[in-house]
């Protein structure tokens, strides 16, 4: 059977209504989804989020696939950093995915959000065995993201062969940007499982 695992992001939650309605719509058709609660959402730590994501995916193969928001994004990226050479996954829908943000706006949040984004952003990935793991990888930026740079899709273009999607006015692709499902992210996960 086909495992979608759907990893929020910083401040998020699986009930999300984007995260349910993705899982609605792919167990309608046939998938097994597993959205967890990921550990200290408002303070996301590298090493927890890559452990929570091994616990829970235990043995990853070809019908395994994940579709991350924001840092949750990252944190699917640095697990696959930690693969055993050999394992290969289906694929991945990242949505907002970055490396880089908003200098701007983090500054705007406040020595908190500068606090716990710097890991992050600084704690290079190894892009090549990243990539050794499937060469399936959809971003889906949006034109108006206030923390994502639009140089994030050239980055991830350049770095993984991602298909970069650039869609209008959804913002960070959160609830408080009006986004409560994403029928891209369902049609692209649909479209490289089959």
């Amino acid at each position: 059977m086909k495992r979608v695992f759907i990893i929020h992001g910083w401040g998020g939650s699986p009930r999300e209504k984007m995260n349910e309605w993705l899982k609605r719509e792919l167990q309608k058709r046939k998938y097994e989804v597993i959205v967890p609660e990921m550990p200290d959402t408002d303070e996301p730590k590298i090493k927890n989020w890559v452990e929570k994501i091994r616990k829970i995916v235990k043995n990853p193969d070809k019908n395994t696939y994940f579709i991350g928001h924001s840092v949750g994004c990252q944190g699917i990226l640095r697990y696959l950093e930690t693969l055993d050479l050999k394992t290969q996954i289906g694929g991945a829908v990242l949505i907002a995915p970055w490396i880089k943000l908003d200098e701007e706006t983090i500054k705007e949040e406040g020595e908190e959000s500068i606090r716990i984004s710097k890991p992050w952003v600084e704690t290079p990935i190894d892009w090549k065995k990243v990539k050794l793991h499937t060469n399936k990888f959809i971003c889906i930026l949006s034109d108006n993201d206030p923390y994502v740079p639009l140089s994030n899709g050239d980055f991830f273009k350049e770095k993984l062969g991602a298909e970069i999607i650039m869609e209008k006015n959804k913002g960070h692709f959160t609830e408080g940007d009006g986004v409560k499902k994403n029928q891209t992210a369902l049609d692209k996960l649909i479209e490289i499982s089959y």
